[in-house]
Formats: structure tokens, sequence, C-alpha cells
């Protein structure tokens, strides 16, 4: 059997190639070492993304540790299970890591801040994963003690080079870090550090259009491709199927 080619062998390949076409749209995979950052507003269908990435991965035998700030476990399977994607085997088999960061029992008056962000740099196996998944970021970061002390003072860019800094110690090791957040409550000087460091920069929008949602994933970045990447993937969510890709744009 022939080796593949080099670009290959610094990808991880997101699978279901007779499924969808979101793989070949993406250029073969995302590259190892990467920082990815998906920015959308609500509904526009990051985490749908999310979990067909996390799926696909699986069915690749990569390693992925998903972070949900919305989901327990078994909303998450029921959700998945509903679009196609089983990742119960994966579970059971270690291969996907799932955890809940629950933020509703979070009183902001009496509570303590369940402090995410400094939790998370603390459990290795994490970032022991090839591939990282945390969605939502952005609710990570508005939850975190620290990141608002240091956003108090008005110094948010400082807050978010410590955070881009741990991140890029993970990715030195091969390791690659998708990040979802919704614009919608953060500073523009919040997310600018973000954007402007992530290697793949994906931005989801959603447009309302009789009885469906037009659905379009704009890649602003993609450093390391291997071969073309689609600028511009149209795409829908069906149940029972997941993401259908519909239309690709390549400049």
């Amino acid at each position: 059997m022939s080796e593949p080619a080099p670009w290959l062998r610094r990808r991880y390949p997101l699978g279901l190639t007779h499924h969808d076409q979101l793989n070949r749209a993406l250029g073969g995979g995302l590259p190892k070492g990467s920082v990815v950052f998906v920015e959308g507003n609500y509904g526009t269908g990051k985490s749908t993304l999310a979990g067909r990435i996390a799926y696909g991965l699986c069915e690749e035998s990569c390693t992925v540790s998903y972070l949900s700030t919305e989901q327990p476990v078994g909303r998450f399977l029921d959700q998945m299970r509903s679009l196609s994607y089983d990742v119960t085997s994966a579970l059971l088999d270690r291969d996907l890591l799932y955890l809940f960061g629950d933020l509703s029992t979070f009183d902001a008056d009496d509570g303590e801040p369940p402090q995410l962000l400094s939790r998370l740099t603390e459990t290795r196996r994490m970032w022991e994963q090839d591939v990282a998944i945390i969605d939502a970021f952005g609710d990570v970061l508005r939850y975190d003690p620290t990141f608002e002390l240091l956003a108090a003072r008005h110094d948010r860019r400082r807050a978010a080079q410590r955070v881009i800094s741990f991140l890029r110690r993970v990715t030195r090791n091969g390791h690659t870090v998708i990040l979802t957040a919704d614009p919608a409550g953060l500073a523009e000087e919040t997310l600018a550090p973000f954007r402007a460091v992530a290697d793949v920069l994906l931005e989801l929008t959603a447009t309302a259009g009789g009885r469906n949602t037009r659905r379009t994933i704009e890649v602003k970045r993609f450093m390391g491709m291997g071969r073309q990447v689609d600028d511009s993937i149209g795409f829908s969510i069906r149940p029972g199927v997941g993401i259908v890709v519909e239309n690709r744009t390549v400049v």
C-alpha cells in the first residue's frame, strides 16, 4: 500500500467522505497543531458543526475531547443520534472524552464563579487527545473570574494573551484545538486576539428563507492547506442525516 501524501500526514481527516462533502470542502481535514476558531451568532450551527467534526474524527481513529457548556452527556448523545452521528462506541472506547461545564447553577449574586478556564488548563487528559473542542468557548471566557477581572481593568488583550499562550503550548505538540464562540455579549477586544491567532478562522452565518434556513461557512483563513479549500460552504442541517453540504465556492 502506498504512503499517504506528505500534506495528508499533517492533517486530521474529518471523514464521512461518502456521507457529506465537508472534508473535501475543507481541503482534506484540519491542520495538526492548529487553533481553529469558529464564530457565529446563535442558531448558525456551530454546535452541530462541532459535533459533526468530533464524530468524523473518531471515525478516522483520532481521539477527541469535547467540552460543552450547554448539554449534559445524555442530551448530547440524543442530539448526535438524531443527526446520524452516534458517538456511543467512541465514548465507550474512550476515543471521545466528553465534559459538561454546567453554568446553569451559577448565581452571579450569591454563587462562586465556576472558574472553567483555570480548571480546563489543569485537566491534563483533555489536552492529551488529538483534537480538543470547546463549545462554547465564549461562555468559558465570560464566566472565568480571572479573565473578567482583567477585562474589568480594560486589559482584555492581556487576558486573552494568557489563554493564547496556553493554547500554543498545547498545539506545539501537534494537538489541534477547536473553539466556538458567539460574538454576542463579548467585547470586540476579547474576540480580536483569538481571531488574529487562529490558524483556521471560520465564520458561520444563517439566513431564514421560507421553511428553510440557509447556512454558510465562510473560510476567512486556512493556513497550511494541502489542497484547495473552499472560500464559502453552503450547508443545511437535516434530522436523521446531519450536515449536508449544498454548494461550495472556490475563488
